[in-house]
């Protein structure tokens, strides 16, 4: 897949929840308000939160589909990371928000009667922000988009914590007030522990975190089957937005020329990036087979 292509992709998936969350902001914000939920309005509240979380993923995509430049070499793929990690404080902020209204509204016993517009709400926030998580984590899965698949589990977060917004206000409905609240408190722990999972990947791949084993293993079987490649002696896969990049040590014959070398560990990066549309670039050395040879790294 080319690389404008794969952006492309990213920025459909992106406007098209974009303008879906912007839809049901409206709705939940107007149904938690006049339908008298404080678990909708919260919940209304949190799509206004996601609001700025997907915008800055968008910006995230641009920036990154640039080039690399002389101040950039590597590219702007860390642009998504950025982006992946402001979304997980907003969640975390949104969450802790949430928390904080519902156990106020506990203390206080602030127990409203929601009306039937809040459950239609909830109900169909529930359908339309799963579908919406499916249709962005297959893409961001594909695309290997870390800002893709931020965006996804938010998606989830909020179709989950509508569920419980659901039960809550179903029962605030029944004549049970305290469950609003309640149901707002628990959509803030899951809200939290969403925060915490995205915050922890995007820090992963800005520290430089190592690439998955799986990942590992198969661009080593790839290269270990190119002839003259005697062994992989060392390997290493860092993540920059979309793009995998790979750090590659081969052993070869000792006689081989240095153009006969060179044109090995062309045919090696050629079969890289065919088995891998998500590899940005292979950096390869060469070091020669069963002799001593010494690894010369600071870190």
């Amino acid at each position: 897949m080319e690389r404008n292509e794969r952006f492309d992709r990213a920025d459909r998936i992106i406007k098209i929840g974009f303008w879906i969350n912007a839809l049901l902001m409206i709705f939940k914000l107007a149904a938690g308000h006049w339908g008298r939920s404080e678990a909708v309005f919260a919940d209304g509240i949190e799509s206004a939160c996601d609001f700025v979380a997907i915008f800055s993923t968008m910006v995230a995509l641009r920036l990154g589909r640039k080039p690399f430049d002389d101040q950039h070499p590597y590219g702007h793929g860390r642009a998504e990371s950025l982006s992946a990690l402001f979304i997980s404080l907003v969640i975390v902020a949104t969450g802790g928000w949430i928390l904080l209204e519902s156990v106020q509204a506990t203390v206080r016993h602030d127990f409203k009667s929601p009306g039937l517009v809040a459950v239609g709400a909830a109900f169909c926030t529930i359908i339309i922000k799963e579908w919406l998580h499916r249709f962005t984590r297959t893409t961001g899965a594909k695309l290997a988009s870390p800002s893709l698949l931020a965006i996804a589990k938010d998606h989830r977060k909020d179709a989950v914590t509508s569920i419980s917004t659901l039960i809550g206000v179903v029962g605030a409905y029944f004549g049970y007030g305290i469950m609003d609240p309640l149901a707002a408190g628990l959509t803030s722990i899951f809200i939290l522990h969403v925060g915490y999972q995205t915050f922890r990947d995007s820090a992963h791949d800005l520290m430089d975190g190592s690439a998955p084993p799986d990942f590992i293993q198969e661009v080593t079987r790839l290269a270990e089957s190119v002839p003259r490649v005697e062994h992989v002696h060392d390997i290493r896969g860092r993540r920059s937005g979309q793009y995998m990049i790979i750090d590659l040590k081969l052993e070869m014959d000792p006689e081989m020329t240095l153009k006969e070398s060179h044109g090995v560990a062309t045919e090696v990066k050629k079969l890289i990036f065919q088995g891998f549309p998500n590899v940005g670039d292979v950096m390869i050395h060469v070091n020669p087979h069963d002799e001593e040879h010494e690894d010369l790294i600071r870190l």
